[in-house]
């Protein structure tokens, strides 16, 4: 097997599945994906809170959209900003009560695209052994870097 077969297996699964989850989450809740991914990291978070650079960090969106994404969420009434007294020059993002109510309520779709598009398209054994190899390569990068990623789920 050439060595870069699975990366390139990644990259392709990740194009192809990211577009329908999100057209799927659109349809049945008005929530594009990025929006969703957003508010599980804030759900998720002490406090249902995250500095904006946590969030960008965190959030599989870019670095550079964050920003853009709260503020539309804010825009929509599913997250507030809220100052860092510790740190007047950043601030946090923090999740509302209908920010929960909605990542809640899409959860049941999210859930089921990952089953009918990806897990349900391995084996158990199979799906254990894409998690375990791609959580080795994860806590690799988290262990070089020198601010390692927040915690997941």
């Amino acid at each position: 097997m050439d060595s870069t077969a699975p990366w390139a297996a990644l990259l392709r699964v990740h194009a192809a599945l990211m577009p329908v989850l999100d057209q799927e989450l659109q349809a049945a809740h008005g929530l594009p994906l990025t929006w969703y991914d957003v508010l599980l990291e804030l759900n998720a978070a002490p406090g249902r809170r995250l500095t904006m650079s946590a969030l960008g960090t965190a959030a599989v969106v870019s670095r550079s959209r964050v920003s853009r994404v709260v503020d539309e969420l804010v825009r929509a009434g599913l997250v507030e900003r809220e100052a860092n007294p510790d740190d007047r020059r950043s601030a946090y993002a923090k999740l509302t009560p209908s920010g929960r109510a909605r990542l809640r309520a899409a959860s049941p779709t999210y859930l089921a695209g990952i089953e009918r598009h990806f897990t349900g398209r391995m084996t158990r054994t199979e799906a254990q052994a894409v998690a375990t190899a791609l959580g080795k390569v994860l806590r690799a990068h988290e262990a070089s870097t020198v601010a390692p990623l927040e915690p997941r789920r």
